[in-house]
Protein backbone atom coordinates (compact mmCIF):
# COMPACT_ATOMS: atom_id res chain seq x y z
CA UNK A 1 0.00 0.00 0.00
CA UNK A 2 1.27 3.46 -0.87
CA UNK A 3 2.34 5.96 1.75
CA UNK A 4 -0.35 8.51 2.56
CA UNK A 5 0.48 12.09 1.51
CA UNK A 6 -0.24 13.46 4.99
CA UNK A 7 2.48 11.29 6.53
CA UNK A 8 5.89 12.70 7.54
CA UNK A 9 8.96 11.40 9.34
CA UNK A 10 7.61 12.28 12.79
CA UNK A 11 4.43 10.38 12.01
CA UNK A 12 6.52 7.46 10.74
CA UNK A 13 8.13 7.29 14.19
CA UNK A 14 4.73 7.44 15.83
CA UNK A 15 3.48 4.64 13.61
CA UNK A 16 6.37 2.49 14.83
CA UNK A 17 5.28 3.16 18.41
CA UNK A 18 1.62 2.41 17.70
CA UNK A 19 2.48 -0.73 15.73
CA UNK A 20 4.77 -2.07 18.45
CA UNK A 21 2.12 -1.49 21.11
CA UNK A 22 -0.65 -3.14 19.08
CA UNK A 23 1.55 -6.13 18.23
CA UNK A 24 2.61 -6.62 21.84
CA UNK A 25 -0.42 -5.67 23.91
CA UNK A 26 -3.40 -6.30 21.62
CA UNK A 27 -2.71 -8.98 19.01
CA UNK A 28 -1.95 -11.82 21.48
CA UNK A 29 -5.08 -10.97 23.48
CA UNK A 30 -7.74 -10.57 20.78
CA UNK A 31 -9.37 -13.92 21.62
CA UNK A 32 -9.35 -13.11 25.34
CA UNK A 33 -11.03 -9.76 24.73
CA UNK A 34 -13.74 -11.48 22.70
CA UNK A 35 -14.29 -14.12 25.37
CA UNK A 36 -14.54 -11.47 28.10
CA UNK A 37 -16.65 -9.05 25.99
CA UNK A 38 -14.21 -6.29 26.87
CA UNK A 39 -10.53 -5.44 26.84
CA UNK A 40 -8.44 -5.83 29.96
CA UNK A 41 -8.79 -2.70 32.05
CA UNK A 42 -5.03 -2.31 32.39
CA UNK A 43 -4.74 -1.96 28.59
CA UNK A 44 -5.90 1.63 29.06
CA UNK A 45 -3.21 2.28 31.68
CA UNK A 46 -0.51 0.74 29.52
CA UNK A 47 -1.60 2.88 26.57
CA UNK A 48 -1.50 5.97 28.77
CA UNK A 49 2.00 5.15 29.95
CA UNK A 50 3.40 5.07 26.41
CA UNK A 51 1.45 8.14 25.26
CA UNK A 52 -1.27 6.61 23.07
CA UNK A 53 -4.25 8.24 24.77
CA UNK A 54 -5.67 11.70 23.99
CA UNK A 55 -3.22 12.00 21.12
CA UNK A 56 -4.73 15.16 19.65
CA UNK A 57 -5.40 16.87 22.98
CA UNK A 58 -3.01 19.73 23.92
CA UNK A 59 -0.10 18.90 26.20
CA UNK A 60 -1.33 21.41 28.79
CA UNK A 61 -4.19 18.99 29.50
CA UNK A 62 -1.98 15.91 29.57
CA UNK A 63 -2.51 14.97 25.93
CA UNK A 64 -0.04 14.24 23.18
CA UNK A 65 -0.32 17.62 21.48
CA UNK A 66 -0.72 15.90 18.12
CA UNK A 67 -3.29 16.05 15.35
CA UNK A 68 -5.94 13.88 13.79
CA UNK A 69 -3.14 12.25 11.81
CA UNK A 70 -1.95 10.60 15.03
CA UNK A 71 -5.48 9.35 15.73
CA UNK A 72 -5.73 7.93 12.21
CA UNK A 73 -2.46 6.03 12.57
CA UNK A 74 -3.53 4.39 15.82
CA UNK A 75 -6.85 3.39 14.23
CA UNK A 76 -4.96 1.85 11.30
CA UNK A 77 -2.51 -0.05 13.48
CA UNK A 78 -5.28 -1.40 15.70
CA UNK A 79 -7.12 -2.62 12.60
CA UNK A 80 -3.91 -4.13 11.25
CA UNK A 81 -3.75 -6.63 14.13
CA UNK A 82 -7.40 -7.55 13.60
CA UNK A 83 -8.80 -5.93 16.74
CA UNK A 84 -12.20 -4.27 17.05
CA UNK A 85 -12.53 -4.55 20.83
CA UNK A 86 -10.60 -1.56 22.14
CA UNK A 87 -12.77 1.57 22.02
CA UNK A 88 -9.78 3.90 21.94
CA UNK A 89 -10.86 5.87 18.87
CA UNK A 90 -14.04 6.92 20.67
CA UNK A 91 -12.15 7.75 23.88
CA UNK A 92 -9.45 9.72 22.05
CA UNK A 93 -11.13 11.24 19.03
CA UNK A 94 -14.66 11.82 20.26
CA UNK A 95 -15.21 11.96 24.04
CA UNK A 96 -12.03 13.90 24.82
CA UNK A 97 -12.84 16.41 22.07
CA UNK A 98 -16.29 17.18 23.43
CA UNK A 99 -14.66 18.12 26.72
CA UNK A 100 -11.85 20.02 24.99
CA UNK A 101 -14.20 21.95 22.70
CA UNK A 102 -17.02 22.80 25.10
CA UNK A 103 -15.71 22.25 28.61
CA UNK A 104 -14.75 24.92 31.08
CA UNK A 105 -11.12 25.19 32.12
CA UNK A 106 -12.00 23.40 35.34
CA UNK A 107 -13.69 20.55 33.42
CA UNK A 108 -10.72 20.17 31.09
CA UNK A 109 -8.26 20.05 33.98
CA UNK A 110 -10.47 17.62 35.88
CA UNK A 111 -10.99 15.03 33.15
CA UNK A 112 -8.53 15.28 30.27
CA UNK A 113 -5.30 14.47 32.18
CA UNK A 114 -7.00 11.40 33.68
CA UNK A 115 -8.22 10.31 30.26
CA UNK A 116 -4.70 10.76 28.90
CA UNK A 117 -3.17 8.59 31.62
CA UNK A 118 -5.77 5.83 31.36
CA UNK A 119 -7.03 6.46 34.88
CA UNK A 120 -10.39 7.42 33.37
CA UNK A 121 -12.13 5.76 30.40
CA UNK A 122 -14.59 7.91 28.48
CA UNK A 123 -17.89 7.17 26.76
CA UNK A 124 -20.60 9.21 25.08
CA UNK A 125 -24.27 8.30 25.56
CA UNK A 126 -26.48 9.38 22.65
CA UNK A 127 -28.68 6.49 21.53
CA UNK A 128 -31.72 5.42 23.51
CA UNK A 129 -33.92 2.30 23.29
CA UNK A 130 -36.57 4.26 21.38
CA UNK A 131 -34.41 6.73 19.47
CA UNK A 132 -31.54 5.83 17.16
CA UNK A 133 -30.53 8.53 14.72
CA UNK A 134 -33.36 10.83 15.84
CA UNK A 135 -31.35 12.67 18.48
CA UNK A 136 -33.81 15.56 18.66
CA UNK A 137 -36.29 13.29 20.41
CA UNK A 138 -34.16 11.78 23.17
CA UNK A 139 -36.11 11.24 26.37
CA UNK A 140 -33.36 11.24 28.97
CA UNK A 141 -33.94 14.37 31.05
CA UNK A 142 -31.72 16.56 33.19
CA UNK A 143 -34.03 18.79 35.19
CA UNK A 144 -32.46 21.55 37.22
CA UNK A 145 -33.14 21.66 40.94
CA UNK A 146 -31.16 24.46 42.57
CA UNK A 147 -27.47 23.88 41.89
CA UNK A 148 -28.00 20.36 40.57
CA UNK A 149 -29.37 18.53 37.57
CA UNK A 150 -31.44 15.43 38.24
CA UNK A 151 -30.87 12.98 35.39
CA UNK A 152 -33.37 10.24 34.53
CA UNK A 153 -33.45 7.98 31.49
CA UNK A 154 -31.79 5.12 29.68
CA UNK A 155 -29.20 4.76 26.93
CA UNK A 156 -28.19 1.80 24.80
CA UNK A 157 -25.46 0.72 22.33
CA UNK A 158 -22.87 2.65 24.36
CA UNK A 159 -19.26 1.87 23.39
CA UNK A 160 -16.96 1.59 26.45
CA UNK A 161 -20.14 1.44 28.51
CA UNK A 162 -19.02 -1.32 30.87
CA UNK A 163 -15.64 0.26 31.68
CA UNK A 164 -16.39 3.99 31.40
CA UNK A 165 -15.58 6.23 34.34
CA UNK A 166 -17.11 9.33 32.77
CA UNK A 167 -19.98 9.60 30.29
CA UNK A 168 -20.77 12.64 28.17
CA UNK A 169 -24.55 12.29 28.12
CA UNK A 170 -27.11 13.71 25.70
CA UNK A 171 -30.10 14.95 27.70
CA UNK A 172 -33.12 17.18 27.46
CA UNK A 173 -32.77 20.14 29.81
CA UNK A 174 -35.98 21.50 28.29
CA UNK A 175 -38.27 18.55 27.47
CA UNK A 176 -40.75 20.85 25.71
CA UNK A 177 -38.26 21.65 22.94
CA UNK A 178 -36.75 19.43 20.23
CA UNK A 179 -33.21 20.35 19.13
CA UNK A 180 -33.27 23.54 21.21
CA UNK A 181 -33.91 21.52 24.37
CA UNK A 182 -30.83 19.30 24.08
CA UNK A 183 -27.77 19.72 26.27
CA UNK A 184 -24.66 17.68 27.02
CA UNK A 185 -23.72 16.93 30.62
CA UNK A 186 -20.78 15.12 32.20
CA UNK A 187 -21.84 12.17 34.37
CA UNK A 188 -19.19 10.40 36.47
CA UNK A 189 -20.17 6.75 36.70
CA UNK A 190 -19.62 6.59 40.46
CA UNK A 191 -22.55 8.98 40.97
CA UNK A 192 -25.43 7.42 42.97
CA UNK A 193 -28.32 6.41 40.74
CA UNK A 194 -26.13 5.55 37.76
CA UNK A 195 -26.09 1.88 36.79
CA UNK A 196 -25.04 -0.29 33.89
CA UNK A 197 -27.15 -2.86 32.15
CA UNK A 198 -25.86 -5.88 30.30
CA UNK A 199 -23.01 -5.93 27.81
CA UNK A 200 -24.94 -6.46 24.59
CA UNK A 201 -24.62 -9.63 22.52
CA UNK A 202 -23.78 -8.33 19.05
CA UNK A 203 -23.26 -9.93 15.63
CA UNK A 204 -19.73 -8.55 15.52
CA UNK A 205 -17.31 -6.47 17.60
CA UNK A 206 -17.86 -9.06 20.30
CA UNK A 207 -14.93 -7.91 22.41
CA UNK A 208 -16.21 -4.35 22.68
CA UNK A 209 -18.12 -3.58 25.86
CA UNK A 210 -21.19 -2.08 24.20
CA UNK A 211 -23.63 -1.62 27.05
CA UNK A 212 -26.91 -0.29 28.35
CA UNK A 213 -26.76 2.60 30.82
CA UNK A 214 -29.44 3.69 33.28
CA UNK A 215 -29.93 6.99 35.08
CA UNK A 216 -32.27 7.02 38.07
CA UNK A 217 -32.37 10.36 39.92
CA UNK A 218 -28.68 10.88 39.21
CA UNK A 219 -27.73 14.19 40.78
CA UNK A 220 -24.84 16.11 39.25
CA UNK A 221 -23.80 19.74 39.80
CA UNK A 222 -24.95 22.25 37.18
CA UNK A 223 -21.26 22.93 36.58
CA UNK A 224 -21.21 19.57 34.75
CA UNK A 225 -23.02 21.15 31.81
CA UNK A 226 -20.91 21.31 28.64
CA UNK A 227 -21.18 24.76 27.12
CA UNK A 228 -21.96 28.20 28.40
CA UNK A 229 -25.71 27.63 28.61
CA UNK A 230 -28.41 25.02 28.20
CA UNK A 231 -29.72 24.10 24.76
CA UNK A 232 -26.40 24.02 22.93
CA UNK A 233 -26.14 20.24 22.79
CA UNK A 234 -27.57 19.63 19.34
CA UNK A 235 -25.21 22.15 17.75
CA UNK A 236 -22.30 20.61 19.65
CA UNK A 237 -23.23 17.16 18.34
CA UNK A 238 -23.44 18.39 14.76
CA UNK A 239 -20.05 20.08 15.07
CA UNK A 240 -18.33 16.93 16.35
CA UNK A 241 -20.05 14.28 14.22
CA UNK A 242 -17.85 14.94 11.14
CA UNK A 243 -14.74 13.79 13.03
CA UNK A 244 -16.62 10.74 14.29
CA UNK A 245 -17.65 9.88 10.73
CA UNK A 246 -14.10 10.33 9.48
CA UNK A 247 -12.91 7.96 12.21
CA UNK A 248 -15.35 5.34 10.90
CA UNK A 249 -14.11 5.85 7.33
CA UNK A 250 -10.47 5.50 8.40
CA UNK A 251 -11.23 2.27 10.24
CA UNK A 252 -13.14 0.96 7.22
CA UNK A 253 -10.21 1.55 4.86
CA UNK A 254 -7.77 -0.03 7.30
CA UNK A 255 -10.07 -3.07 7.52
CA UNK A 256 -10.24 -3.31 3.72
CA UNK A 257 -6.45 -3.33 3.54
CA UNK A 258 -6.27 -6.02 6.23
CA UNK A 259 -8.84 -8.13 4.36
CA UNK A 260 -6.79 -7.80 1.17
CA UNK A 261 -3.54 -8.83 2.87
CA UNK A 262 -5.10 -11.80 4.68
CA UNK A 263 -6.81 -13.03 1.54
CA UNK A 264 -3.75 -12.56 -0.66
CA UNK A 265 -1.81 -14.72 1.79
CA UNK A 266 -4.58 -17.34 1.88
CA UNK A 267 -5.06 -17.70 -1.89
CA UNK A 268 -1.33 -18.27 -2.36
CA UNK A 269 -1.07 -20.84 0.44
CA UNK A 270 -4.32 -22.76 -0.09
CA UNK A 271 -4.43 -25.39 -2.86
CA UNK A 272 -7.33 -26.86 -4.77
CA UNK A 273 -7.28 -29.16 -7.81
CA UNK A 274 -3.50 -29.48 -7.43
CA UNK A 275 -2.70 -25.79 -7.69
CA UNK A 276 -2.86 -22.66 -5.53
CA UNK A 277 -6.22 -20.88 -5.49
CA UNK A 278 -4.27 -17.92 -6.86
CA UNK A 279 -3.79 -19.93 -10.05
CA UNK A 280 -7.46 -19.56 -11.01
CA UNK A 281 -8.40 -16.59 -13.17
CA UNK A 282 -11.47 -15.87 -11.04
CA UNK A 283 -9.26 -15.45 -7.98
CA UNK A 284 -6.95 -13.03 -9.76
CA UNK A 285 -9.88 -10.99 -11.06
CA UNK A 286 -11.50 -10.82 -7.62
CA UNK A 287 -8.23 -9.78 -5.99
CA UNK A 288 -7.81 -7.11 -8.65
CA UNK A 289 -11.28 -5.77 -7.76
CA UNK A 290 -10.48 -5.83 -4.04
CA UNK A 291 -7.15 -4.03 -4.54
CA UNK A 292 -8.90 -1.36 -6.60
CA UNK A 293 -11.71 -0.86 -4.08
CA UNK A 294 -9.17 -0.46 -1.28
CA UNK A 295 -6.98 1.92 -3.28
CA UNK A 296 -9.87 4.18 -4.31
CA UNK A 297 -11.21 4.30 -0.75
CA UNK A 298 -7.72 5.01 0.64
CA UNK A 299 -7.22 7.89 -1.80
CA UNK A 300 -10.55 9.48 -0.84
CA UNK A 301 -9.93 9.08 2.89
CA UNK A 302 -6.41 10.48 2.54
CA UNK A 303 -7.92 13.52 0.85
CA UNK A 304 -10.43 13.88 3.68
CA UNK A 305 -7.73 13.57 6.33
CA UNK A 306 -5.73 16.29 4.59
CA UNK A 307 -8.80 18.54 4.47
CA UNK A 308 -9.56 17.84 8.13
CA UNK A 309 -6.00 18.67 9.17
CA UNK A 310 -6.46 22.01 7.37
CA UNK A 311 -9.88 22.49 9.02
CA UNK A 312 -11.56 22.45 5.59
CA UNK A 313 -13.49 19.16 5.71
CA UNK A 314 -17.18 19.89 5.19
CA UNK A 315 -20.16 17.85 6.36
CA UNK A 316 -21.32 16.56 2.93
CA UNK A 317 -17.81 15.41 1.98
CA UNK A 318 -17.28 13.44 5.16
CA UNK A 319 -20.77 11.98 4.74
CA UNK A 320 -19.64 10.77 1.29
CA UNK A 321 -16.51 9.25 2.82
CA UNK A 322 -18.45 7.49 5.56
CA UNK A 323 -21.07 6.21 3.11
CA UNK A 324 -18.59 5.04 0.49
CA UNK A 325 -16.07 3.43 2.81
CA UNK A 326 -18.59 1.63 5.00
CA UNK A 327 -20.46 0.20 2.01
CA UNK A 328 -17.27 -0.73 0.13
CA UNK A 329 -15.62 -2.30 3.18
CA UNK A 330 -18.56 -4.67 3.57
CA UNK A 331 -18.35 -5.56 -0.13
CA UNK A 332 -14.62 -6.26 0.13
CA UNK A 333 -15.02 -8.37 3.27
CA UNK A 334 -17.72 -10.41 1.55
CA UNK A 335 -15.57 -11.07 -1.53
CA UNK A 336 -12.63 -12.03 0.68
CA UNK A 337 -14.76 -14.37 2.76
CA UNK A 338 -15.95 -16.09 -0.45
CA UNK A 339 -12.36 -16.64 -1.56
CA UNK A 340 -11.64 -18.32 1.78
CA UNK A 341 -14.38 -20.87 1.11
CA UNK A 342 -15.62 -22.71 4.18
CA UNK A 343 -12.75 -21.39 6.28
CA UNK A 344 -14.03 -17.88 5.75
CA UNK A 345 -17.06 -18.83 7.82
CA UNK A 346 -14.94 -19.89 10.79
CA UNK A 347 -14.54 -17.36 13.56
CA UNK A 348 -10.87 -18.18 14.11
CA UNK A 349 -10.09 -16.63 10.74
CA UNK A 350 -9.69 -12.83 10.79
CA UNK A 351 -11.78 -12.50 7.64
CA UNK A 352 -14.85 -13.96 9.37
CA UNK A 353 -14.56 -11.50 12.24
CA UNK A 354 -13.96 -8.59 9.87
CA UNK A 355 -17.06 -9.53 7.85
CA UNK A 356 -19.23 -9.43 10.99
CA UNK A 357 -17.50 -6.43 12.57
CA UNK A 358 -17.87 -4.19 9.53
CA UNK A 359 -21.64 -4.51 9.20
CA UNK A 360 -22.35 -1.94 11.91
CA UNK A 361 -20.31 0.71 10.08
CA UNK A 362 -23.32 1.32 7.85
CA UNK A 363 -25.41 2.04 10.95
CA UNK A 364 -23.50 3.87 13.68
CA UNK A 365 -22.35 7.50 13.46
CA UNK A 366 -25.31 7.98 11.11
CA UNK A 367 -26.82 5.31 8.88
CA UNK A 368 -26.07 5.07 5.17
CA UNK A 369 -29.56 6.44 4.54
CA UNK A 370 -28.84 9.54 6.63
CA UNK A 371 -25.52 10.02 4.84
CA UNK A 372 -27.39 9.99 1.52
CA UNK A 373 -29.86 12.55 2.85
CA UNK A 374 -27.01 14.85 3.95
CA UNK A 375 -25.29 14.50 0.59
CA UNK A 376 -28.52 15.08 -1.34
CA UNK A 377 -29.19 18.33 0.54
CA UNK A 378 -25.83 19.66 -0.61
CA UNK A 379 -26.37 18.96 -4.29
CA UNK A 380 -26.92 22.09 -6.39
CA UNK A 381 -30.21 22.54 -8.20
CA UNK A 382 -29.95 22.85 -11.98
CA UNK A 383 -29.49 26.38 -13.26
Amino acid sequence: MRRSPWMNTDLDDFRDLARTFCEKEIKPNVETFIANKQVDRDLWNKAGEVGLLCLSIPEEYGGGGGSFAHEAILIEEQARVGDSSWGVSLHNGIVAHYILSYGTEAQKLEWLPKMASGEVVGAIAMTEPGTGSDLQNVRTKAIREGDEYVVNGAKTFITNGAQADVVVTVVKTNPEEAAAGISLVIVPTDTPGFSRGRVLDKIGMKGQDTSELNFSDVRIPVTNLLGSEEGQGFIQLMEQLPQERLIVAVSNVAAMELCFEETMRYVHDRHAFNRPIWGFQNTKFKMAEIATEARVARSFVDECIGLHLDKQLDIPTVAMAKLWCSERAQKVADMCLQLHGGYGYMNEYPIARAWADLRVSQIYAGTSEIMKEIIARSLPAPA
